[in-house]
């Protein structure tokens, strides 16, 4: 170094650069925003060299994020130097480089403050550690705080002016919809899709019983590109998810703003009559969770709806929060019985279930005829009871809580719950009557029929409950396997002697003594369990928590840990019964 370069003052003071720019745009250049800051910094450093000014190498460089809040990488591994006395100095462009928030810069500067540290603008001469320096830079910063929030207000009003014109205004794009030159164009085949969806949760009339179907059907979220190019999406919907889509105006060809809805520049994917259904759809259901059972609106099945045994359910409802669900539990759960027949099914899926078959029979002319052939009617009201069949099926969808409660506590005489399915039992006579549309004729036949649903309901828990599967796929818990694999990784490092007890191990590890014993005994799960665990067959409420918390209970002998956790045993096709 020559002589001339050398710091005069024998204190050296560390300087860190930091430079920021609000939006990514032009970050990828080879010289952009954030290198012309660094440039006139190191500039401004190099000048004051002679008072013992270093730059120091690390880079604090936050691109593409806003100058409103103090959540920025490179700021706070700055704040964090400086708390570690490795920063003395920051160099910045400009103040509103460093922040745009009044909040933000009283945090910057009690950090300052309280390790002795300062910083400068180049284009600004600041000095933070006077009051009248405070002020002023206080001042300035009122302004930059002001002029972002007027920015913030003109991007708010063009994008409520945008939308009021139904110009669509960006965001993941809807299942159904592609994006052209930036507006929803539809995409047929997903919009198939769409249009499906909505039909059979009109049909079904439950969230819950939607999504199994669509999971059987294989019916998945849209694909889209996300960061890196990776593609996002393609994944099984959600409850959460479904309910947006059956709420997404933008399927009516509307564009909302503050809940105001716009007629939009886009197709609609779903007409106003089956958007009308699913909508009523939905706030019958959200009426029913506020009233609960036994309100204004009581449960379907009341009084018609049995258990594998027999005995009668009855409707009941649980409150979580502020959200209540609905049920129909068996009698001998609700007088305090322990019989492992006893059962609790949600409200919704079983009437939803019993609905939909109502309407496939309706809907089928062979399976009607069938049902009917038993009464030998004549010609005249055969014929009519197949075309008012017809009739209701078509309209299904718009008939109204009342008229479909009407016709099935005319028509089911029983529904039981078993174990295999549903077994749903009408009213021969009753049926025909009310297809023929003559009330005063009498249809003498004792033989009820009898209809079968085609859901599997599997055992949860300590068979308190029962839960519709409906054949779907199984949706692996990776907590769960998470949960087995460390049982066994405990196990083997027990018996590979690397420590002498689980005490030991609990000081090596630094893990709870109750969680490592727990581990421990789910090690010596049966096969067959930890296999139906692995792959995603577990009974729907055996939780992480749940299982780590049952096993200071766990039986050793393989068919009661079954049993105790909840597993059913079903029958092989030898007729033998064989767990899982």
């Amino acid at each position: 170094m020559r002589k001339h370069d050398r710091p005069k003052s024998s204190t050296t003071f560390r300087c860190a650069i930091y430079t920021r720019k609000s939006s990514d745009e032009g970050l990828e250049q080879e010289f952009n925003s954030l290198d012309a800051q660094r440039e006139a910094c190191e500039a401004y450093i190099v000048s004051q060299r002679h008072t013992g000014w270093i730059a120091l190498p690390d880079m604090y460089d936050d691109g593409g994020l806003s100058g409103g809040t103090m959540e920025r990488p490179a700021l706070q591994r700055l704040l964090a130097d400086i708390r570690a006395s490795k920063v003395q100095i920051i160099v910045v462009y400009k103040v509103d480089r460093l922040t745009r928030s009044l909040a933000g810069f009283a945090k910057i500067v009690d950090v300052l403050d309280t390790h002795g540290a300062s910083f400068v603008s180049v284009t600004q001469q600041f000095n933070t550690t006077t009051s009248m320096g405070r002020l002023t830079l206080n001042m300035l910063l009122s302004f930059a705080q002001f002029e972002r929030e007027i920015a913030g207000e003109r991007i708010r009003d063009k994008i409520a002016a945008s939308k009021r014109k139904g110009m669509w205004m960006g965001g993941n794009v809807p299942l159904g919809y592609d994006v052209k030159d930036r507006k929803l164009i539809i995409n047929t085949r997903e919009a198939e899709s769409v249009r499906a969806i909505f039909q059979r949760y009109a049909e079904l009339g439950s969230v819950s019983l939607l999504k199994v179907e669509l999971d059987r059907l294989g019916v998945v979220s849209k694909r889209r590109a996300g960061a890196g190019g990776c593609l996002a999406g393609g994944k099984p919907f959600s409850r959460g998810a479904l309910y947006l889509l059956l709420q997404n105006r933008i399927y009516r060809g509307e564009i909302t703003h503050r809940d105001v809805a716009y007629p939009g520049q886009h197709d609609a994917i779903i007409d106003e009559e089956l958007w009308r259904i699913a909508q009523d759809r939905l706030a019958t259901n959200r009426q029913e969770r506020r009233l609960a059972a036994g309100a204004e609106a009581p449960s379907l099945l009341a009084g018609l709806i049995f258990d594998a045994d027999g005995a009668h359910m009855t409707p009941s409802h649980a409150a979580k929060g502020a959200k209540r669900y609905r049920y129909y539990v068996s009698a001998s759960l609700l007088t305090g019985g322990r019989a492992a027949s006893g059962i609790r099914v949600p409200a919704g899926d079983i009437e939803g279930l019993v609905l939909d078959r109502l309407r496939q029979l309706m809907a089928s002319r062979s399976e009607l005829g069938a049902a009917l052939a038993p009464l030998d009617l004549d010609a005249a009201s055969f014929d009519a009871a197949l075309n008012k069949a017809s009739d209701l099926s078509r309209r299904w969808l718009t008939l109204t809580p009342i008229d479909i409660a009407a016709l099935v506590r005319r028509i089911v005489e029983r529904t039981q719950v078993n174990l295999n399915g549903i077994a749903l039992q009408l009213n021969r006579g009753e049926f025909a009557s009310a297809l023929v549309g003559d009330d005063k004729a009498t249809y003498k036949h004792t033989d009820p029929i009898l209809l079968s649903i085609d859901a599997t309901l599997k055992r949860a828990g300590k068979g308190k409950r029962l839960v519709i599967d409906n054949e779907i796929a199984p949706e692996i818990n990776q907590e769960l396997v998470a949960v087995i694999v460390e049982a066994f990784s405990i196990q083997k490092q027990l018996f590979s002697g690397a420590n002498d007890s689980i005490e030991a191990m609990t000081q090596r590890l630094g893990a709870g003594k109750g969680h490592l014993t727990a581990l421990v005994r789910l090690s010596y799960l049966a096969p067959d369990i930890v296999r139906a665990l692995l792959e995603g067959r577990q009974p729907i409420e055996l939780t992480p928590t749940r299982l780590l918390k049952l096993s200071k209970d766990l039986p050793h002998d393989w068919r009661e840990q079954r049993r105790f956790l909840g597993f059913v045993d079903r029958p092989s096709p030898t007729g033998d019964r064989t767990a899982l």
